[in-house]
């Protein structure tokens, strides 16, 4: 049986920049094989209410691009799995696409995800992020109403394709309505990348009832919620850790 991969996703800044630096490495060493860090925007459109309000508490640390990019360097000292970028379009734009692209080699991000640049619009930043693929890979996300659009986005996708369990914004979910089964065969007939799950996914009863179907689980909100609930830095650490371990037997069981 191959290995599932665990991807995990936090605020960068939430609760601090170093409350985030502790909790990133306890996610490396519960299991986490990719970890995500969101970018704080002030309007997240992808994202549910656990995670805007993740966003707002890092934004009223005063939280800047610049400031990430270094937290990832003082990561990436200790931290060795892959770690991607989750932001808007906007805070690319802002900062410079050609500067952003570079920092990003230089402090050690594999990824990006960039939720509100579709594929047919990757185009805006393609001149850049051509000449930057060999150190990231731009991530594309596909969905289950996506239609004839899966098969190419799926053809062109790079790192892994994103496939995203439902409609509407990220968040916990009781139970998932869409039929994975049509779902992936349309998406395993188009390419042979690695492909991941996410949106909505907080339970190990998730985890065994879609792991089937993908090569990763990405798990976001019910981690944001838990860090968000920690009364410190300390709690929020050994909270993160403990479900992150729970996860990671829960995808290893056979």
């Amino acid at each position: 049986m191959n290995k599932k991969a665990l991807i995990t996703f936090v605020t960068a800044g939430d609760p601090t920049i170093n409350g985030t630096i502790q909790i990133v490495k306890e996610l490396e060493r519960k299991g986490a094989d990719i970890i995500e860090l969101g970018i704080p925007y002030s309007d997240p459109i992808a994202e549910g209410p656990v995670i805007q309000e993740a966003n707002k508490r890092a934004l009223m640390n005063n939280i800047k691009i610049k400031d990430i990019m270094n937290m990832v360097k003082e990561i990436r000292r200790e931290v060795k799995v892959p770690l991607i970028y989750l932001l808007y379009y906007n805070c690319i734009l802002q900062y410079g696409i050609e500067r952003f692209f570079r920092e990003c080699t230089e402090c050690g991000i594999d990824g990006l995800i960039i939720p509100d640049l579709p594929y047919e619009e990757l185009k805006e930043i393609e001149d850049v992020s051509t000449k930057y693929e060999n150190e990231i890979d731009v991530i594309t996300l596909v969905s289950p109403t996506s239609g004839d659009r899966i098969r190419r986005i799926a053809k062109k996708a790079r790192g892994f394709l994103y496939c995203v369990s439902s409609l509407g914004v990220t968040g916990e979910r009781d139970n998932f309505s869409t039929d994975f089964n049509e779902f992936f065969s349309i998406i395993n007939i188009s390419t042979s990348i690695p492909k991941a799950i996410g949106f909505g996914i907080s339970t190990p009863e998730h985890v065994r009832m879609l792991k089937e179907y993908s090569d990763g689980l990405i798990v976001g909100s019910a981690i944001v919620r838990r860090i968000g609930e920690s009364p410190s830095i300390d709690e929020a650490v050994k909270n993160v850790g403990d479900f992150v371990a729970i996860l990671r037997k829960t995808i290893d069981e056979f």
